[in-house]
């Protein structure tokens, strides 16, 4: 494989090769474009925009629109029906990812070649090195990393789109590299029943414990759900390890195999311990009591999953939260170079050799507030982004993307060397709608923050929520779904009617202008706050999951959009309050 020796190289010299690259940010990416163009020129896309072949970098940023997947959609279906990948791209098209993201509900499929493959790799090896510069120990035990693959498919071309993950987990690079370093066998990663995985690889990381210096996953919502499973299962995973024989649902022979040559003898001692621990009513701090040598929990904590930190925090028991890099299924933005920071402190520096990128100024002034995010002006290049500005993010790629909006906003913070550092924003997608109101995603979270600070001193915390345009009725509603627990146990709060209303009242008040008018006039009716029972958002994530999303990559729905969904969450209602009739 060509990456191999980079691969080697980075081992050897990663720092050295960061500073480098963050030194000469500006020059990286100019290069870049001038290489995708000398390349791309002739592509049926990009020669209707170059007159007489006048293909230079200024005519590029002139004459090529910025588009969306919908744009370009019509070209990559072309090629995943077979028709050749010159259409897009000079180099052959290997592969295709598949976005956690959806057009009409399918994935979206963003075209990889070879050279765009093996660059991607460099990332995560580049992220490891900086934690283990930053976060000592970690050099010396395992990982215990819970990965997780989704089958692949097939397109009429015979080309396969998968995950990203899916195909990085089955190169010889992370078998030979990282894998190494992780408690999971990789038979138990690759294993595609989820539940079958996922039982193997906490048991692996259950008998590996005083190995064990780094937990993590992709993104935080798989360690929360990862903690569900140990709740519902840890008195068979004693069983397992006291025993030391493996549960004889685990059928696949690859993942028993696998287990034979770590669950080699009873172990009754580590078996009553690991008891104890999960005996006691409060799980608290139960990751630090499992697994006493962890230095870190790694996961992705920003944008729509820092509805987890909370949780994470909880179950940490003072570990440090790593939220270690940024990207996206078109392509990999930057990595955190301060893994010790704190999550909502965090900030990303760009990998200027990742894709070409441009950033589009919007008019987000950091409140969320705004119905949508609009571009102002015209784009910019990396070295011309202002400090405390916001914005969205463009990428021309090394496989046939160009000008494509990814539709994440970043607020950059700073400048590491020459390349710019930032924040990940949340969306600002409209969520709920009814009639002249639109709901963003951003005005939702700001919203639930402000509310749930009502719950905290009363030890409730929120675990996760989701909501949805309730217009069955007339006026329509405002519906949130809260998922809480006591501090103490799973057990399900008392619920004081005056406090959840309050929380109502706080979620209505932080709404805007436009909502509250409506809201007086009688369009939309008193918002409702339906709690629903420990566990019903895993349940929740099972059922998206039994639909084809992947479980490595799964951010809950901020706003429901399927009937099924919300008839799932309202199975699990254990009480539903409303805001006062009259308010404003």
């Amino acid at each position: 494989m060509a990456g191999e020796k980079e691969i080697k190289e980075i081992y050897e010299n990663g720092m050295k090769i960061l500073e480098e690259l963050t030194s000469n940010a500006h020059e990286i990416q100019e290069q870049m474009l001038e290489e995708i163009l000398i390349r791309n020129a002739g592509t049926e896309y990009l020669s209707r925009f170059f007159v007489h072949g006048q293909n230079h970098k200024q005519n590029f940023k002139t004459n090529v629109p910025i588009v969306s997947y919908e744009d370009i959609k019509p070209y990559i279906d072309r090629i995943a029906n077979g028709e050749t990948s010159s259409i897009l791209f000079a180099d052959p098209i290997t592969q295709f990812i598949q976005s956690t993201g959806t057009s009409e509900g399918k994935p979206k499929l963003i075209p990889m070649t070879a050279e765009s493959f093996e660059k991607r790799m460099i990332k995560p090896l580049l992220v490891d090195l900086v934690m283990k510069k930053c976060i000592s120990g970690l050099d010396q035990g395992k990982s215990f990393y819970l990965f997780f693959v989704k089958p692949e498919m097939e397109t009429p071309s015979g080309l396969m789109a998968s995950l990203y993950t899916t195909s990085y987990f089955k190169t010889q690079i992370f078998k030979n590299g990282l894998a190494k370093f992780c408690t999971s066998p990789i038979d138990t990663i690759l294993c595609l029943d989820n539940k079958q995985s996922m039982y193997c690889q906490l048991l692996t990381g259950l008998l590996l414990r005083d190995e064990v210096v780094r937990i993590g996953s992709s993104f935080a919502s798989v360690l929360a759900r990862s903690i569900k499973f140990l709740e519902d299962y840890w008195k068979e995973l004693c069983s397992n390890i006291r025993t030391g024989y493996l549960s004889d649902w685990i059928a696949d022979p690859a993942c028993r195999n696998a287990m034979s040559s770590i669950l080699t003898r009873p172990e009754p001692e580590l078996a009553d311990l690991i008891q104890q621990i999960c005996e006691d009513k409060s799980w608290e701090g139960i990751i630090k009591e499992l697994w006493p040598e962890v230095k870190c929990i790694s996961s992705i904590v920003t944008g729509s999953m820092s509805q987890y930190i909370p949780l994470l925090e909880f179950y940490g028991g003072g570990i440090p939260l790593v939220s270690p890099n940024c990207g996206s299924s078109e392509a990999c933005f930057g990595i955190n170079l301060k893994p010790l920071s704190k999550p909502f402190d965090v900030s990303y520096t760009i990998l200027p050799n990742m894709a070409y990128f441009e950033f589009l100024p919007v008019n987000n002034d950091g409140g969320g507030m705004s119905h949508e995010t609009t571009t102002v002006n015209k784009p910019v290049d990396l070295a011309n982004v202002k400090i405390g500005r916001y914005y969205e993010v463009v990428v021309t790629t090394l496989a046939g993307l160009y000008r494509y909006r990814v539709g994440d906003v970043l607020k950059v913070t700073g400048f590491y060397n020459k390349s710019p550092q930032f924040q990940f924003v949340e969306r600002q997608n409209v969520v709920l709608s009814i009639d002249l109101d639109k709901t963003t995603e951003v005005d939702l979270s700001k919203a639930i923050t402000r509310a749930k600070l009502v719950l905290e001193p009363l030890g409730i915390m929120l675990t996760t929520y989701s909501s949805y345009a309730d217009t069955s009725l007339t006026p329509g509603r405002y519906v949130l779904f809260w998922e809480l627990k006591m501090k103490g146990s799973n057990d399900v709060p008392k619920l004081d009617a005056k406090i959840m209303e309050e929380c109502c009242g706080i979620v209505e008040e932080s709404f805007d202008f436009t909502y509250k008018s409506l809201r007086k006039a009688g369009v939309i009716s008193a918002l409702e706050l339906r709690v629903v029972k420990h566990g019903t958002f895993d349940e929740l994530m099972d059922f998206y999951v039994s639909k084809g999303a992947s479980i490595s990559q799964y951010k809950p729905p901020c706003c429901l959009k399927s009937e099924e969904a919300v008839k799932l969450l309202n199975s699990g209602m254990v009480g539903t309050f409303f805001s006062p009739k009259t308010m404003f």
